[in-house]
């Protein structure tokens, strides 16, 4: 069996875990593996070149390694593939290019390692006839039907040791600090973040937020408790009856979240007084090393994808059920956004540790 394997969106920790996995685990059954550089460039304007062999030789030592020895795009779809005879902008759809690239290839099947943007790509894929298999991936972890994707944990644990390190200098000088993390439309990085740094305040994309009541929360801290907060604030939250705020959008590319700590720091020292200060940890979240528990669950995800891919189980996610992976279709996998649930224990808990969540 000749498999492809790909990385698309956003990169995240375990990535090169994943991949070292999937060739890994391949070589072992007398698989060949073979990678696509940049997403789908590899099989598109990238021909052949873009087509990476890979062995036990060219994937030791990188499950430690942040990104991916593959590299990835946000803005590659073959369906909406970026073109340079069109003019700026222009785009077009190059899917049926792909798939006589890949049948040249003499490959058996895809592995897709992505978010549900990849992996939206990958179902219309095999709706043409390509045989995929998916492999969840996002730090913001709001794939459906599987309980944790890798990377999550490794941008949690650092956005956790930012605002542990925020607390020394917001206590020095009795100040506000309003911490903007990533998690798109869902609140799982603020949220356990801020339960595990200590925040006095996590502002949420699945709860509007009132700028009223968080300011309240914040005088009351002060007045009563300790002259300083930490304020997290996830980059979909959303005040009531406000909006999201977007800091770009281009056509063909998802819209990028991003201002509303900013936001929130003007409004609070607007309306309170209060000294505050803003940041964004922004892409700090999704470099360095893996932590050791994205990297097990990376590798068991690259692993069972090869095990679907050795039963001809084409079509289906690789989908993680603790105790055990386990897979789904994956048009099952897109068909909603995980968010965090309003009755889930994690809120429960924060409310009654007093953390305002707007």
């Amino acid at each position: 069996m000749h498999l492809l394997i790909n990385t698309g969106g956003g990169d995240a920790p375990g990535l090169n875990a994943v991949i070292r996995a999937v060739t890994l685990s391949a070589c072992r059954r007398g698989f060949r593996v073979t990678g696509i550089h940049r997403g789908y460039a590899g099989l598109l304007n990238e021909y052949p070149r873009g087509l990476i062999p890979l062995t036990r030789d060219s994937v030791r030592g990188i499950a430690e390694l942040g990104g991916t020895i593959l590299g990835t795009v946000n803005r590659g779809s073959p369906f909406q593939y970026p073109i340079t005879d069109g003019g700026p902008g222009a785009l077009s759809d190059l899917s049926d290019r792909l798939l006589e690239n890949f049948k040249a290839t003499g490959a058996d099947g895809l592995i897709a390692v992505g978010g549900d943007g990849s992996l939206r790509i990958a179902a219309r894929l095999m709706e043409k006839g390509l045989p995929v298999i998916g492999v969840p991936k996002t730090i913001d972890n709001d794939l459906a039907a599987t309980e944790v994707t890798f990377g999550f944990d490794t941008a949690m644990s650092f956005a956790t040791e930012a605002i542990g390190r925020l607390h020394s200098t917001a206590e020095a000088h009795s100040r506000v600090m309003v911490v903007e993390v990533m998690g798109r439309y869902a609140g799982w990085i603020a949220l356990y973040a801020a339960l595990a740094g200590g925040a006095n305040v996590a502002l949420l994309p699945e709860i509007d937020f009132d700028l009223d009541r968080v300011c309240a929360s914040l005088e009351h801290r002060f007045e009563t408790e300790r002259p300083f907060a930490i304020v997290v604030v996830a980059e979909g939250a959303k005040p009531c009856g406000g909006s999201l705020l977007v800091k770009a959008e281009e056509l063909g590319k998802e819209r990028t979240l991003g201002g509303m700590g900013a936001f929130v720091a003007e409004e609070i020292a607007r309306r309170t007084g209060l000294e505050t200060r803003s940041l964004v940890l922004g892409h700090l979240q999704r470099g360095g090393s893996p932590t050791p528990n994205d990297r097990v669950l990376a590798i068991r995800y690259g692993a069972a994808a090869v095990r679907l891919a050795a039963e001809g189980r084409w079509g289906q996610m690789v989908s993680y059920q603790p105790p055990r992976m386990s897979d789904v279709p994956i048009i099952e996998a897109i068909a909603h956004q995980r968010s965090v649930p309003l009755d889930h224990d994690a809120i429960q808990t924060a409310r009654d540790l007093g953390i305002c969540l707007g």
